[in-house]
């Protein structure tokens, strides 16, 4: 896919052209991610525009469409759609306004407060992991049982060895092995953000403050956000979190919850250690410190 450059005048060009009450509104570069720019507009607006990959349009539409009536109920700051800008011969790509949800990303300020960001963590995952209607979106395959799964995670784990990523592979293959013999989820699919690494949560004094990027919200496992806590809490953090979260979590979706933290975790390692413009070197720390929580290496979670 051809990119568009996109600058501070494209983007008044697009308001100009769609949404001409806003156009006038201060603007600077807020972030380049994996998928999209995101711009702030004004003091309490943002405007994500994709400009990488494809996939970006569709995750951009579902945010449009289901976070707005997710978001009430959730205890802490998302960016709520306001506006969709439609393609057009200056940008051939669907884009967002947004509310602007302050912080710093958690890979750059990552949380220390342990109690209260176990506290946040699990406040918010019980409001937003409730039952989806009929409809919802659907993930790509999660099952720990997955054959094509299980193929992926020991093809990263030896390259991860190989390169020097991981201290002991055999400790997280253990992790792994473990997760995938645990009984899968049989209760409904229930509402997940379904992207909770480091960059994609928010931190203030301590604590988290915010979550964004919900383009791969979807219906399923809880096991998938629930991996969050071991990447994203300090460590001694894990069980308050575990203690607060609702209902109380049962021990296969724990196992399960285990094996995404370590593929999420070898994940962060590969773009930490891409030395192309891809690569966000401040990913390394969460994931190593995972590891080492999830292997034993640190104790009480």
């Amino acid at each position: 896919m051809t990119r568009t450059e996109i600058t501070a005048d494209l983007i008044r060009d697009l308001l100009r052209d769609q949404h001409p009450d806003l156009a006038d509104h201060p603007l600077r570069l807020g972030a380049r991610g994996w998928d999209n720019q995101l711009w702030r507009l004004g003091d309490d607006l943002a405007v994500r525009l994709p400009w990488a990959t494809p996939s970006a349009d569709a995750l951009l539409r579902k945010e449009h469409t289901w976070l707005p009536a997710l978001a009430s109920r959730l205890p802490l700051p998302v960016p709520v759609p306001q506006r969709l800008g439609e393609p057009s011969e200056r940008f051939p790509r669907p884009w967002l306004v947004t509310t602007w949800v302050p912080g710093e990303p958690a890979d750059r300020a990552p949380a220390t407060r342990a109690e209260e960001s176990a506290d946040a963590l699990a406040a918010f995952l019980t409001a937003l992991h409730l039952p989806a209607p009929a409809g919802a979106p659907a993930g790509r395959d999660r099952g720990t049982r997955s054959p094509d799964r299980a193929e992926r995670f020991a093809g990263q784990l030896a390259t991860a060895a190989e390169r020097g990523l991981v201290e002991d592979p055999d400790a997280v293959r253990a992790v792994w092995e473990d997760a995938a013999a645990a009984p899968e989820w049989t209760g409904p699919p229930l509402w997940l953000h379904g992207d909770l690494h480091p960059a994609n949560v928010l931190t203030a004094d301590g604590t988290f403050c915010g979550v964004i990027d919900f383009g791969d919200l979807f219906a399923g496992d809880p096991a998938w956000d629930l991996a969050a806590a071991w990447i994203l809490l300090p460590d001694g953090a894990v069980d308050r979190f575990h203690a607060a979260y609702r209902p109380a979590l049962d021990p296969a979706t724990a196992r399960r919850a285990r094996g995404v933290a370590v593929e999420r975790a070898l994940a962060c390692l590969f773009i930490a250690a891409d030395e192309g413009p891809g690569g966000k070197p401040s990913w390394g720390p969460p994931a190593h410190a995972a590891l080492r929580r999830l292997t034993g290496a640190v104790g009480g979670g």
